[in-house]
């Protein structure tokens, strides 16, 4: 008995007589072993966007996957944006510049006492009223310079008059679905402490709340945004100079809080202790 090809038989002479046709009109490298009928029929068969294997060319399937998976300008103009604003910070409470580092935190600080003794209108009021008298006394001191002068130098506010300061849709939109991610990341773990789902976070929690009770008993909230402030400019200074030994104290109270934690949780019923497995 002679062996049979797949394409000989009868049922797909159609298809023989399409791989004819389709191997005709195809160049094929002269180095190339030869291709049988059966090859042809394969080959014939396969998708028209998978055929072109032996070649540079990109298929229309890596194409798409490539566009689909390739930052699109805005989002690389918002990590660029996000990038730029973090570097900014960390050379903030770095004290990178000294002198930038200090006005922004004496600024800051200043602001805050200035909350704690007046009103926020009469210190909005003042901080307004002192930025238009240093900008009212510089704009007519530069107008008699150049009177005097007679020199043509235009607006000495130009450059900040020019510079384009509007919210583009595409930032707003940006910014806004950042904020509706995070507040609903805050409600559902809001939920799950207040629902008790997990029995040691919500006492992690009422834990927490009863420290703070203490904490507003004795500070309002302006005197606590004075602290945070105070430990968002120095610490991270304190912490660069002495980082191992921070971090070694640090290991050993979170060492030593997880072991209070694993005992607490040995102590809680059974049931709470699968749901705390689970």
């Amino acid at each position: 008995m002679l062996p049979v090809c797949f394409s000989c038989s009868p049922e797909n002479k159609q298809q023989s007589n399409t791989v004819t046709q389709f191997s005709s009109e195809t160049e094929r490298d002269p180095g190339a072993p030869p291709i049988t009928g059966c090859d042809q029929t394969a080959r014939a068969l396969r998708p028209t966007a998978l055929r072109d294997t032996d070649t540079d060319t990109v298929r229309p399937a890596e194409m798409e996957d490539q566009n689909s998976t390739a930052p699109t300008p805005e989002q690389s103009s918002g990590s660029d944006l996000h990038d730029s604003a973090l570097s900014v910070v960390e050379e903030l409470v770095y004290w990178r510049d000294v002198r930038r580092s200090a006005l922004v935190f004496g600024g800051s600080l200043l602001v805050l006492i200035s909350l704690a003794t007046f009103s926020f209108i009469s210190v909005l009021s003042y901080l307004l009223l002192a930025m238009l008298c240093i900008t009212i006394t510089f704009r007519v001191y530069k107008s008699i310079i150049q009177a005097v002068q007679k020199s043509d130098e235009g607006h000495p506010f130009k450059v900040l008059l020019e510079r384009n300061i509007s919210i583009t849709p595409e930032m707003a939109h940006r910014y806004t679905d950042i904020i509706l991610l995070n507040l609903n990341r805050a409600l559902i773990q809001t939920r799950r402490l207040l629902l008790v789902e997990d029995v040691v976070d919500s006492l992690k929690l009422a834990g927490l709340m009863w420290v703070l009770t203490y904490v507003g008993a004795v500070f309002n909230g302006v005197t606590l945004l004075i602290l945070a402030d105070v430990v968002f400019f120095c610490t991270p200074l304190v912490y660069e100079k002495n980082k191992t030994q921070i971090d070694r104290y640090v290991e050993l109270v979170r060492t030593q809080l997880e072991e209070k934690l694993e005992k607490l949780q040995e102590k809680l019923p059974g049931a709470v202790q699968l749901s705390k497995t689970d």
